[in-house]
């Protein structure tokens, strides 16, 4: 069975239709991937490497170091454009409605840009900030500067990485190392319900190198979901879609996932 006769059958039935993406829809897009050369900071003599900045431990010792480091990685985010890998996810989200779920791994907010709305950013969004202390959980009212160089360290800068409400340090609001996943701030349990609930889950683009990716594939597969892998490099993915009778499908997500959304769109 080719995966445009697998779309037809998952059509034609019940349950959700799942989709996992990663850092790979995000680079054909131009944005670095995070642990590439292009995640290293330097501060005078210090190489910081993104798994030394990305963690609340380093936020709380250098909070300007950290802030510089994710301005200009919020920067890049914003210069970025949605690609065709995102703007077919938005087409399958019309034909499929309430039965479509997206799970994104990727920070820059790119898949809401493009139009999608059913998504779940379970590490966080770079174009919001909240309180550090959590004062308040409103995230809309809080977006992230870009108007100056990620460096440019001036009496307005620090003003506006200031929450208003308590005086503490803004943060990005992203998964660090050394944090944990909740429902609160990243969807934890409405993911592996939605992993649950799947009658087909397409992973795009992601390696599987994070836990709670994971644990939705192997629920997705341990409950009978149908899985379709689209990556350009071998993956645990592509792994458990073969071993469970689904397809993994070797290339780009700007090459694959328009294709589903045309074989959505024949059979919706």
């Amino acid at each position: 069975m080719d995966p445009a006769t697998t779309l037809e059958a998952v059509a034609a039935g019940d349950g959700l239709v799942v989709f996992l993406t990663g850092a790979g829809i995000s680079a054909e897009s131009g944005i670095p991937t995070f642990r590439g050369p292009e995640g290293y900071w330097t501060v005078g003599s210090t190489h910081y490497a993104p798994g030394d900045l990305a963690t609340r431990a380093m936020f709380a010792q250098r909070p300007d170091t950290v802030w510089s480091w994710y301005l200009h990685r919020r920067r890049v985010c914003a210069d970025a454009k949605p690609n065709a890998g995102h703007e077919a996810l938005v087409a399958i989200e019309r034909a499929l409605g309430d039965r479509f779920r997206l799970i994104t791994q990727n920070v820059d907010g790119l898949h809401r840009r493009a139009g999608s709305s059913r998504t779940w950013a379970i590490h966080g969004d770079i174009g919001t900030m909240r309180c550090a202390a959590e004062c308040t959980h409103d995230l809309a009212a809080n977006p992230i500067p870009v108007d100056e160089p990620p460096d440019a360290w001036t009496d307005a800068r620090r003003t506006a990485l200031t929450c208003p409400r308590c005086g503490e340090w803004m943060r990005p609001h992203v998964l660090w190392f050394d944090e944990y996943y909740d429902e609160a701030w990243f969807r934890f349990d409405s993911s592996i319900a939605a992993a649950s609930d799947a009658a087909l889950l397409v992973t795009a683009g992601t390696s599987g190198a994070t836990n709670l990716p994971m644990q939705v594939g192997r629920i997705a597969a341990a409950r009978g979901a149908t899985l379709i892998d689209v990556n350009p490099e071998p993956n645990p993915f592509a792994d458990l879609a073969r071993r469970t009778g689904g397809h993994a499908c070797t290339g780009t997500t700007s090459e694959w996932l328009p294709r589903l959304a045309r074989a959505f769109a024949g059979t919706t």
